[in-house]
This record gives C-alpha cells, sequence and structure tokens, in this order.
C-alpha cells in the first residue's frame, strides 16, 4: 500500500538499522510516509528541513539519548512522541512521559501494536483545525485556575494569554476533566474518557501526566486546588476561579 502525498509522515529515529528498516517497511505498508534517523542529530536536522506529524525515538541512542531529543521536541514541535524503551525499563518510561511523550512501547517492538499506538496518538493530534466533537454542554473555552483551555484548537494559555504545550494526552485529560466538573474521576474512567483504552497504561502512569498537568495550572503543584486527589477513588476538577 503506497502512502498518498496527504498521509501522515512519520519519523523513525534509532541507531539499530534493523530496527529502522523493518519499522518503516511495516508502516509505509499500512499507508504513512516514512524517512528514518540513526541519532538525534539527524532528527533536528531533517525537522530544520521538513514537517513530520509524529517520531517514533529509541531512547537509549548514541549522543544525545532520547529523552534528551524528546524534552527538545516538545518544546519546538506540536508533534507526536512514542518512545522506544527497553524491557522493564520502568525508570525510561517515566520519564519520557515526563519530558511530553505521547506513549513509549518495549523492544523487542511489536509492530502491530506499534501501529495501534501511532493510530491512537495521531488521532489525538488530530487537529486542532478540526472542529471540537460533540460531547456534552462544554463552553468552547474552559478555566483552569487562570489557565484557559480552548477546546476546538486544543491549546492552553495562561492568564497572558501565552500558549502552554501540551501533549495531545494531555489535551485529551483536561477535556475530560472540562466534560465532568466536580466529579470524581477513577484512573481508569480517565483513558476511557480519554480515548485510550487502546493504550495500555503501567500501574501509576496518568499520575505523572496528572503531574504534569498540575506544574501547568496550579499555583502551587504540591497544592492541588484545579485538579484534586481524591484518596483511593481518582481525581476531581475544581473549576472555580481564583480572583
Amino acid at each position: 500500500m503506497s502512502a498518498g502525498s496527504n498521509a501522515p509522515h512519520i519519523l523513525v529515529a534509532d541507531d539499530e538499522p534493523d530496527i529502522r528498516d523493518t519499522v518503516e517497511e511495516y508502516l509505509s505498508m499500512n499507508g504513512f510516509r516514512v524517512i528514518t534517523a540513526d541519532s538525534a542529530a539527524a532528527v533536528r536536522d531533517i525537522l530544520a528541513e521538513q514537517p513530520v506529524d509524529l517520531v517514533i525515538l529509541d531512547v537509549r541512542m548514541p549522543g544525545e539519548d532520547g529523552l534528551s531529543l524528546a524534552r527538545h521536541l516538545r518544546e519546538h514541535y506540536t508533534i507526536g512522541i512514542v518512545m522506544l524503551t527497553a524491557v522493564g525499563a520502568m525508570v525510561d518510561r517515566v520519564v519520557g512521559l515526563e519530558m511530553g511523550a505521547d506513549d513509549y512501547i518495549a523492544k523487542p517492538v511489536d509492530l502491530r501494536e506499534l501501529l495501534a499506538r501511532v493510530k491512537a496518538v495521531l488521532r489525538r493530534l488530530r487537529p486542532a483545525t478540526a472542529p471540537a466533537e460533540a460531547g456534552g454542554p462544554v463552553a468552547n473555552e474552559v478555566a483552569f485556575g487562570d489557565c484557559r483551555l480552548n477546546l476546538d484548537s486544543h491549546k492552553l494559555f495562561d492568564r497572558d494569554g501565552q500558549e502552554i504545550t501540551l501533549t495531545s494526552m494531555e489535551f485529551d485529560l483536561l477535556k475530560a476533566f472540562a466534560e465532568n466538573p466536580n466529579r470524581v474521576l477513577s484512573r481508569d474512567r480517565l483513558l476511557d474518557l480519554a480515548h485510550s483504552r487502546d493504550w495500555e497504561p503501567f500501574d501509576r502512569s496518568i499520575d505523572v501526566r496528572i503531574a504534569r498537568l498540575r506544574k501547568k495550572v496550579e499555583v502551587d503543584p504540591a497544592k492541588p486546588q484545579i485538579i484534586k486527589t481524591i484518596r483511593g477513588a481518582g481525581y476531581l476538577f475544581s473549576p472555580s476561579r481564583r480572583d
């Protein structure tokens, strides 16, 4: 199956040629445009010359590693990031999420699982220009403390109107809270509402994302007043705004 010019553009970054070639061939067969890189430096060069929709990024590469590169990508591009991690490398997975990765998959790579995760991240990234899906009686913009979440543009803004970078999963979680104010949501329910049931989370990984969101919307993330923890039950969005 050849990829059309409008097909999503995927960048596969891994220093192992066999993995690069195998993933490139499989994704190309499934209708994606694919380009490869063998290092972080090559990724930076490619992105300086052409846009891509999603990067599949190995954590352990020589030179600049994938975790450092993920942070750079999240700060400078609106792009999906799927990390490749070693089996059982829990620290890499947690740090990857903290750096802004949308998802991860363990090596050795199951190609069908990778395809499912890539499609899921691309669906969540689907954009900004598309009208918001009809879901519930939610305003176009929702206040999270002094921040504003625009549901049409998928963007979060601070009190001065400056955009705060969000991953696709972070937006989905904020949207889930916006649609369920003052309601306790369990971790499983949050994943359902964020359309992430095809993503197999490791234990407590959603807490990492909540912690990242608190750093963006709370005055004091250590004492959250907007996204509250309800012990033994989950999380609650309290939309009352400070003056």
